[in-house]
């Protein structure tokens, strides 16, 4: 393990030039590491480590979308894809990849194959931390720590597949055995992370929900469609108000963003783009600040997990969730996004002329 400075702050990481992919496979060779949940970020896990030699098993429900996907992966029923019950009674390391709902109403049948020594994995610390809500506590004789990507499940194998990584956090929660960390690093190795760095369940899930609901997500969604929305009234056509609002910052700014840092973009944008973005950073930070200061303390207090939890746990969630992604997608501005996308040169076809953009979305 290093230790690294970062802005006067030592974070103690695990690199992979450190902790090679052979220590990991030399770490899980006698491992039968059980991914339960095939969804968001069950396959890419799964796959990833089948890849690295790890011996990885997927528990599914027969017979699901889930379970023919990962058939179509490559997972053969009765030898690396068994149903779920039978998965945890083989697993060692039980990597518990459901959502947080779904993990909630299995985990009386998890809890009783967590058998002493196992280990239980998480990708998020959703379930123990709130545990007062999801009724999540495991038996005192199994390690249990996460290993989460900065990123989702189709990221982390893209990535992998191109022979990078995604940076990952790690967290042990309980060290039962006193091979945790060796575990938990090994299985972060193992899934493609770039590098891993330390944190625990509460700060995890706090920085998760918060960033989530934040710049990934929410926030960002929300600045997206407030700009559009000005930009429209003030008479601008659907297709500049998305270019300058959505389109440039994903193809062009962010990327550059990602490869330099916020200060190389602003050095290689124009003068009057400097001066414009120096002088509003600020405004928009002190808007929003209270706003962030808020979500926060949501999370802290579990009145997010808690309103997570009943809305995810309804029977008609997927009704209504379907109605609001409805909403989000017939907007004018993902509307407009849509005829953009497929006006780059890589999504053309020389024999058709592209329609306007005013067309698609009136």
């Amino acid at each position: 393990m290093a230790t690294l400075n970062f802005a006067g702050t030592q974070e103690n990481v695990v690199t992979r030039e450190e902790f090679p992919l052979s220590k990991a496979q030399e770490v899980l060779k006698d491992e039968v590491v059980a991914i339960i949940g095939y969804g968001v970020q069950g396959p890419g896990q799964a796959l990833n480590q089948r890849d690295n030699g790890i011996n990885v098993i997927v528990g599914q429900r027969k017979n699901s979308p889930s379970w023919e996907k990962a058939l179509k992966d490559g997972f053969v029923e009765g030898k690396s894809l068994f149903e779920i019950e039978e998965a945890l009674q083989r697993g060692t390391i039980i990597c518990y990849l459901l959502s947080d709902a779904a993990q909630i109403a299995l985990w009386p049948t998890v809890k009783k194959h967590l058998t002493k020594g196992k280990a239980l994995y998480f990708s998020h610390g959703f379930g123990i931390t709130y545990n007062d809500q999801t009724g999540i506590v495991p038996p005192n004789d199994v390690d249990v720590f996460l290993v989460a990507p900065k990123g989702s499940g189709t990221s982390l194998r893209r990535m992998f597949l191109e022979g990078r990584g995604l940076n990952s956090s790690y967290a042990i929660f309980q060290d039962a055995t006193g091979h945790a960390f060796e575990r938990v690093v090994a299985l972060g190795i193992a899934i493609g992370s770039g590098y891993l760095f330390e944190t625990n369940f509460k700060k995890e899930v706090y920085s998760d929900l918060t960033g989530e609901r934040g710049t990934l997500m929410g926030a960002i969604q929300g600045i997206f469609a407030a700009q559009f929305e000005v930009l429209r009234k003030r008479g601008h056509s659907p297709s500049e108000a998305f270019n300058e609002t959505v389109e440039e910052l994903t193809q062009s700014l962010m990327p550059l963003v990602a490869e330099n840092g916020m200060d190389w973009m602003y050095a290689n944008c124009s003068t009057t783009a400097q001066r414009g973005a120096l002088d509003w950073w600020k405004k928009f930070r002190d808007a929003t600040l209270p706003v962030f200061n808020e979500l926060y303390d949501n999370v802290a207090s579990g009145n997010e997990s808690l309103r997570s939890i009943q809305s995810n746990s309804q029977v008609d969630y997927r009704e209504k969730l379907q109605e609001e992604l409805k909403e989000l997608r017939e907007s004018e501005l993902w509307q407009a996004g849509k005829t953009v996308r497929s006006l780059r040169p890589e999504n053309q076809k020389t024999s058709k002329k592209a329609s306007p953009i005013t067309e698609a979305i009136n």
